[in-house]
């Protein structure tokens, strides 16, 4: 099936709450004008440099979503334009990207990343690490960013039962802690093509999917 037929179909699937992000990592500007023809908008990136070389080549209204490991020395390059950071892990992080927001006159959205898997390749904050960044008075005073919610990947695994463990572990921290600290934080990014109906399930609101929609990637290229 094409590009557009992937597309199409599961977006037929999904629920009007949920947002599909188009995952683009290493595929040609070719395929992403494929996606975008057909209406859509949300793409994710997983490298500084690649994100910042599709933005300058792709339509402006692309809402562009880095989804990899963000390294505070890098965040210069995404802050004029990057529409939601999925993966920030530390305080720190979140002082740059508000420094780099500051610059550009903009309020920069976030997710929260949290570890949630039982895999040491996975990284992220443990559920009490983004309690105290959620209540720690510095946040308050980050007027160049916006803390929308959380993301986090599933241990890579055939067993169901544990991913959605995983994932409900994550939406119950979501209303136990919006209860604590009394703020909306509505958006939970989890699921992939592997995983994103058990995800949707379990309470996500925006799956990010890729080989399902551009096919197996070639590290290679």
């Amino acid at each position: 099936m094409s590009v557009q037929e992937n597309l199409h179909k599961i977006k037929s699937e999904l629920p009007a709450h949920v947002t599909l992000i188009a995952v683009s990592k290493t595929k040609p500007n070719e395929l992403i004008k494929e996606a975008y023809s057909t209406g859509h908008r949300d793409f994710g990136e997983n490298y500084v440099q690649e994100l910042a070389d599709k933005h300058a080549q792709l339509p402006d209204d692309i809402r562009w979503h880095f989804i990899g490991h963000l390294q505070s020395n890098k965040v210069k390059y995404i802050a004029p334009f990057v529409y939601l950071i999925h993966g920030v892990d530390s305080l720190k992080l979140l002082e740059e990207i508000n420094k780099q927001g500051k610059k550009y006159n903009r309020v920069i959205h976030c997710l929260l990343q949290v570890y949630i898997a039982n895999e040491e390749t996975k990284f992220g904050l443990s559920f009490d690490e983004c309690e105290s960044i959620l209540t720690s008075e510095l946040l308050t005073k980050l007027e160049n960013v916006k803390t929308c919610g959380f993301m986090a990947m599933a241990t890579n695994t055939e067993d169901e039962t544990q991913i959605r463990k995983e994932f409900k572990s994550l939406k119950d921290f979501q209303t136990q802690i919006q209860k604590i600290i009394n703020l909306e934080l509505p958006i939970l990014s989890f699921g992939m093509s592997s995983d994103y109906k058990i995800a949707i399930e379990e309470g996500s609101t925006m799956v990010r999917i890729g080989s399902s929609i551009f096919g197996e990637r070639n590290y290679n290229n």
